[in-house]
């Protein structure tokens, strides 16, 4: 059956279109139900004894919840005691249109068997379609359509062998359950249903709270000011008497907060706001409208560290009251910044929390305050019975409101994650709080994987290069399974040298939209953590089928050049091909045959004739002005047992670990330029801008510090004024002086070649970039792979790949991923950093100053590769006489002088009082201050764990 709906709209140049949208209605639409003997369906969903245990539905029975139960009480549908529920179409569409985050959890919950969700087409049944009233809104069309078809659900399954079985409307919407009443359809509100089931706290701790509920929990006392509705915002935003921007909470300071004004180009401006008045009810990273205050109103960033902890502070306004005091006092004579207050509410960028609970003193209490591991977020108040089992466990909270007379927002209780400090809890938070999405992989994606056992077909073989002979090998760190590229070098007939780097072709097997590839697009980045690899593509993939392990073939996308023996490239070709590594080796081995003057294999003779061009190709790009900075890596030997980190050292690097890295740089830059050569309008590459020259403040007053002139007027003058900075009887000094300068740096990031106009990479000195040597972990590769594929003629193209629109949107997510992955794994360095010194008790250490504080002195320990903190002022008695000089910059303790780079001794301790807040404590030793170093700890050398006798 055909329905159509005809309607006429106005083009731009004012002509009238009429449009015909044609609606097929079908009789073949299956109920999805085991009871069913009259719909003809091969497989049903919903089974027959659908049994919860509840108090008011005593009997089996569906559940049917409308759109706004879906959007806020998502967490408990989640849960795995809901099982048996039909989502109609209406529904799922308008969600779909409402909160894509939760779309996408909404049908991942459809896709899991075990939950036994069905949806229903009911837009398309010929019995349960609808047509909108005259004057009907299409909200109340759409609740008319969801009592419809839980009406038509209701007569269908009224059958003998349905065994009382009876569908279940829940909404909260008081009209739609009135109405839903007189129709004769068993209705209830979500709460009343979730607190009916019995025996399931946690399931009631679940739910959001409702508009009505939230003005119960708080106090009727109006705290902060109303927020103006949308169409005031927007007007104000319009004429100027408002700003729009991001809402950037501070970490030390819970009254202070900056809101960053995106201008036009580069212009962008901050606003600061100081005061609960002001914040009014913003948290990090919401979208918020600003008004700024009159000039006599602006203050200063305040250098106060307040946090906000202890007992709530709900009533004790007289507290805050004298913090909000203390901040201006301070402001006072200092620089001032424009200053402003929060005026409205765009968007709201609310995830679910990671954090603990702080159980309330009132014995028998159901309200208690949630501490947020991430010190930005505000704690929140939540309602759970079960205060007493999640004391000590991290657990995740997500906020469903903040009204005007409250003084904390209003949330409910998600999960449990685990007891804080064990190892698997604290990497999930951590995975959490920087958004890693770690979930395993859905069936859905795993479809898309090529069925085992896997071979290279004769139709593969025809369209790619036979590369099989070639001595080609793998050089990669010890216990890489992922692996992403091999080389080859060969002496050619006419004396030249052929060097080839042959990347794993991952975009074989994953193919433009499915399931397996927005998957990889989404995760953007395989995560590498301490002991834990969070995979960007399933493990058949990046361990397997596309790892190009030795003596297996593998495919291939091959870069190949013509060299002559001073590393001039004669010639470049790219193909698709096969190949067959002959090993994989680790840095270490690779270095040990290329040192071994009796070993004259064909791998080895590859290696050698690799490395002496890598030299040149470094000497030359050095030349050019790229940067060779340092930043200490450390690496954790991890007990086989325990998994707990045994001993710490930071990483060495070998002539092969540079020797591979040039061949990669090389390849990236051959790519970026074919790929931008055939689509300029669309190549994904990657640009690294220079630091703007307020950046190197601190690196040459660093190098002042010890009488050297540090240029940065570019990367050749940073460069070589670096090789150049040597101090006598101070070895390590330019070390630190290149990790000082890879902190000045800005962001490497990707963005599509058609959008921007800047394509220089400062740290490479390379005029243009990409990545292409990676696609098993990086989901930039993998495009790059596409765009070049078709520049050489070996795939087809596809419309989201020559969309620079749509490219550009890929990159911003791209860039989020990767530096969301950084912090992720400093993250976790930090964690196993910290369980190592655990078991240590007290150490003495060596270190250097990298940075001179008001107050503090931070060090750096190069054993270990790790930075502290030793602070001078002490909060609870007197401290020494301090006195910092901005420009030096240095900071007398007492009559001690210290600067940066100068050698200090120090004890270095877990302090572990705050259990969510665990850090690394050190205390100076050397020099020696009275009443302000402590005498170096007598540390026990740490007897080894005995042996179990087998």
């Amino acid at each position: 059956m055909l329905k159509s709906k005809t309607f006429v709209r106005k083009t731009r140049s004012g002509g009238i279109m009429k449009i015909v949208r044609e609606h097929y209605l079908r009789d073949d639409i299956w109920c999805g139900s085991e009871i069913c003997t009259e719909c003809k369906q091969e497989s049903t969903v919903l089974q027959k004894d659908a049994c919860m245990e509840s108090n008011v539905c005593s009997f089996p029975h569906y559940l049917v919840p409308d759109t706004n139960v879906v959007l806020h009480q998502i967490d408990v549908l989640e849960d795995p005691l809901i099982r048996n529920v039909i989502i109609l179409q209406t529904v799922l569409q308008e969600v779909r249109h409402r909160s894509a985050p939760i779309y996408k959890r909404l049908k991942d919950i459809i896709h899991e068997k075990e939950k036994h969700f069905y949806t229903f087409t009911n837009e398309h049944h010929r019995e349960t379609f609808i047509e909108r009233e005259p004057g009907e809104s299409a909200n109340d069309r759409n609740d008319r359509a969801i009592r419809v078809a839980a009406k038509w659900y209701s007569q269908h399954l009224k059958k003998p062998e349905a065994d009382g079985l009876r569908v279940v409307l829940i909404t909260n919407d008081l009209g739609n359950k009135e109405k839903a009443e007189e129709s004769g359809l068993l209705v209830y509100k979500c709460e009343e249903y979730i607190k009916s089931l019995i025996a399931n706290p946690e399931l009631v701790d679940r739910l959001a709270l409702t508009n009505d509920e939230k003005n119960e929990i708080s106090s009727s006392k109006v705290l902060f000011p109303e927020h103006l509705p949308l169409s005031r915002i927007q007007a104000g935003i319009k004429s100027g008497s408002f700003l729009q921007g991001t809402f950037r909470a501070s970490r030390d300071n819970y009254l202070e907060a900056t809101v960053f004004v995106q201008g036009d180009g580069d212009n962008s401006t901050e606003v600061l706001l100081q005061g609960l008045q002001n914040l009014n009810r913003a948290v990090h990273q919401d979208v918020v409208a600003v008004q700024l205050l009159p000039r006599d109103q602006w203050v200063a960033p305040s250098s106060v560290v307040l946090q906000d902890d202890g007992k709530a502070k709900d009533d004790d306004v007289a507290e805050e009251d004298e913090e909000e005091n203390a901040l201006k006092s301070i402001a006072a004579d200092t620089v001032r910044k424009p200053t402003g207050k929060v005026v409205g509410i765009i968007k709201r960028n609310w995830r679910p929390f990671c954090g603990m609970l702080n159980v309330s003193q009132i014995k028998e209490s159901t309200r208690h305050l949630f501490t947020p591991a991430d010190r930005r977020i505000p704690r929140i108040r939540i309602e759970t019975r079960q205060a007493s089992t999640l004391a000590g466990q991290r657990i995740m909270v997500a906020i469903d409101g903040w009204p005007k007379h409250s003084r904390y927002p209003n949330g409910h209780f998600v999960r449990s994650l685990g007891s804080a400090g064990d190892k698997e809890t604290e990497t999930e938070v951590l995975l959490l709080e920087h958004d890693v999405p770690h979930q395993d992989f859905s069936q859905a994606v795993l479809s898309f994987l090529p069925k085992m056992p896997w071979a290279i077909t004769p139709e593969d073989m025809a369209v790619r290069e036979d590369l099989r002979k070639l001595t080609v090998c793998s050089v990669d760190p010890p216990g890489c399974t992922d692996i992403d590229d091999a080389l080859h070098c060969r002496e050619l007939d006419n004396g030249n040298l052929e060097v080839g780097v042959h990347i794993a072709d991952v975009s074989h097997f994953i193919r433009p939209g499915n399931a397996l590839d927005k998957e990889a697009a989404n995760r953007g980045t395989t995560v590498y953590l301490c002991g834990r690899r969070i995979d960007m593509v399933p493990e058949l993939l990046s361990s397997n089928l596309c790892s190009l392990r030795s003596n297996v073939e593998r495919l291939a996308f091959s870069c190949i050049w013509e060299m002559n023996h001073k590393a001039e490239i004669l010639k470049t070709r790219f193909t698709k091909s096969v190949i067959n590594s002959k090993a994989s080796l680790t840095y270490a081995e690779a270095q040990m045959r290329i040192d071994d003057t009796t070993m004259n294999d064909d791998i080895t003779k590859s290696l050698r004739g690799l490395n002496k061009l890598a030299k040149i190709l470094k000497r030359q790009r050095i030349e050019k002005g790229a940067l060779t900075l340092s930043s200490v890596e450390v690496r954790f030997h991890i007990d086989s047992e325990t998994h707990d980190p045994i001993d710490l050292q930071t990483k060495e690097l070998m002539e092969t670990n540079s020797m591979v890295e040039e061949f990669m740089l090389l390849a990236n830059i051959s790519v970026a330029q074919k790929i931008y050569d055939e689509f300029s309008e669309c190549a994904l590459l990657r640009k690294h801008p220079a630091p703007p020259p307020s950046n190197y403040d601190i690196l040459t007053k660093a190098g002042k510090s010890k009488g050297l002139l540090i240029h940065t007027d570019s990367a050749k003058a940073l460069a070589d004024s670096l090789d150049l900075a040597k101090v006598d009887g101070f070895s390590y000094f330019n070390t630190l002086l290149r990790i000082l300068a890879t902190r000045c740096m800005m962001q490497a990031v990707y963005f599509c070649s058609g959008m921007d106009g800047d394509f220089n990479h400062y740290g490479l000195a390379s005029p243009i970039y990409t990545h292409f040597t990676s696609p098993i972990r990086r989901y930039s590769d993998i495009i790059v792979h596409r765009l070049l594929a078709v520049a050489i003629g070996a795939d087809t193209t596809y419309p989201d790949l020559m969309d620079k629109h749509k490219q550009s949107a890929l990159c911003n997510n791209l860039n989020y991923r990767h530096k969301m992955s950084q912090y992720a794994q400093r993250a976790s360095v930090a964690f196993h950093t910290q369980l190592f010194f655990k078991s240590r008790g007290i150490l003495n250490e060596e270190g250097f100053i990298l940075f001179v504080r008001k107050n503090a002195i931070i060090v750096l320990i190069p054993k270990f590769g790790l930075e502290g903190t030793v602070f001078f002022d002490n909060k609870d008695k007197t401290g020494p006489s301090l006195s910092f000089d901005e420009e030096g910059p240095s900071l007398t303790v007492e009559q001690h002088t210290f600067r940066m780079f100068d050698k200090v001794k120090v004890t270095i301790s877990l302090d572990d009082s705050n259990v969510q807040h665990q850090k690394i404590r050190m205390a100076l030793v050397e020099p020696v201050i009275p009443g302000v170093s402590v005498p170096a700890s007598e540390v026990e050398p740490q007897a080894k764990k005995p042996k179990l006798d087998r």
